[in-house]
């Protein structure tokens, strides 16, 4: 899919969202300024969710209730997979609502098999190429 701007990169995030069911883990790759939090926003909107939306990259992860819980972490500080698990991250893998993890090639080998990823690229032209699929194929 193509995004020519914000409402629609989030727009695609909340259609998203419509179709995710407990347990889902959403990796979201790209790199900064690609739009992943913009993502996220349309998902919780997806989910009923009425607090802002912010990237955590200081908290590292935040939570948000709705119709499902939602985990949003950013693992850009972290160093890697012994850290993750240190912190106790694994209960984000197998979470008990869904859980964006924008950042998520610091622990690509932990994912669970399901992982639906969300890949951003910005094009010459600013819009965003968004792909999204299921499993690690």
């Amino acid at each position: 899919m193509i995004s020519h701007s914000y409402a629609e990169t989030e727009a695609i995030g909340f259609e998203t969202g419509k179709s995710l069911r407990k347990g889902n883990v959403i990796s979201l790759r790209g790199s900064l300024g690609a739009g992943k939090t913009v993502f996220a926003k349309g998902v919780a909107r997806s989910l009923g969710i009425t607090e802002a939306i912010v990237s955590p990259t200081f908290t590292i992860v935040q939570e948000y209730d709705g119709t499902m819980k939602m985990y949003h972490l950013d693992l850009y500080r972290l160093s890697g997979e012994d850290e993750f698990e240190s912190m106790g991250g694994e209960e984000f893998l197998y979470p008990d609502g869904i859980s964006l993890i924008e950042w998520s090639e610091k622990i690509d080998s932990m994912l669970p098999d399901d992982t639906i990823y969300v890949s951003i690229t910005i094009n010459d032209d600013q819009s965003r190429n968004i792909e999204i699929k299921e499993g690690r194929n």
